[in-house]
């Protein structure tokens, strides 16, 4: 391993300990969840001091966001024991949606957000179901997100435990973009949201009585659009993207 990425991992573990104690959210107030779609929440870190939400859709491979990856990179996922001790595991190759802007998604406009990992060797962890999004995608339907990002904004040591949220659309729906709002806050005032580390998280609908991944976390704001957390959550949905999912992981020799 190199030295960058073995004292990022030090450094992330111990915030991860730290972060064990009672704590809130994403960012609001939302639970932690090693159950359902939070079962299946991976955590990505890069030798560049990045960290990231994934979701294991196969044994070997992780859906995550595409600008949690950038070239020069390499890759670790970590997991953890019962004690929360971490144990690194690697990352055999990327792939990144060919059509992915980088400025569009820094702009919160709609991009190809979408990547995958090929791990080493597979995981025993639950699968995500893999879908898209009920159509037509209309204001108030409801979503679930998990991540592992941080429950205060520029507090990493608040990241590292898998927590997810229960949101709703706006009324700016569509295929290539998502925006999610907590219903008690309305993006008026701080509420339940993604924050740092919670980008690639999956987002989840109910389809026939399951919990389906339908798309991946982009972007946040604070309350009324502002930089920052707890205000809306940008979603990649994978309506357009879904298909090349399943052609790399097929070229990869994996198997949803």
């Amino acid at each position: 391993m190199q030295p960058r990425l073995r004292n990022f991992v030090v450094s992330f573990a111990i915030a991860a300990a730290q972060a064990a104690a009672p704590a809130s959210a994403m960012v609001g107030g939302a639970p932690a969840s090693d159950s359902g779609l939070g079962a299946s929440v991976i955590t990505v870190i890069g030798s560049r001091g990045t960290f990231c939400s994934g979701a294991l859709i196969a044994p070997d491979v992780v859906l995550t966001a595409a600008h949690c990856i950038s070239a020069g990179t390499d890759y670790k996922i970590v997991l953890y024991d019962a004690a929360r001790a971490p144990e690194l595991r690697d990352v055999r190759r990327v792939a990144v949606h060919p059509q992915f802007n980088a400025q569009g998604i820094a702009s919160h406009r709609a991009s190809a957000d979408v990547a995958l990992l090929q791990l080493a060797q597979p995981l025993t962890k639950p699968l995500a179901a893999l879908g898209i999004p009920s159509e037509p995608i209309a204001a108030g339907q409801d979503f679930v997100v998990a991540g592992i990002g941080v429950t205060r904004r520029g507090d990493g040591k608040s990241g590292g435990t898998v927590r997810a949220a229960q949101l709703v659309s706006t009324s700016q729906p569509g295929r290539l973009q998502i925006r999610l709002v907590d219903p008690a806050t309305n993006n008026l005032r701080e509420g339940l949201g993604a924050c740092t580390g919670d980008s690639g998280a999956p987002v989840a609908q109910a389809q026939s009585g399951r919990a389906v991944v339908v798309g991946v976390v982009s972007w946040s704001t604070s309350a009324n659009s502002a930089a920052g957390c707890g205000g809306l959550t940008g979603v990649t949905p994978l309506t357009l993207y879904r298909d090349w999912v399943l052609q790399t992981v097929r070229a990869w020799g994996a198997r949803l």
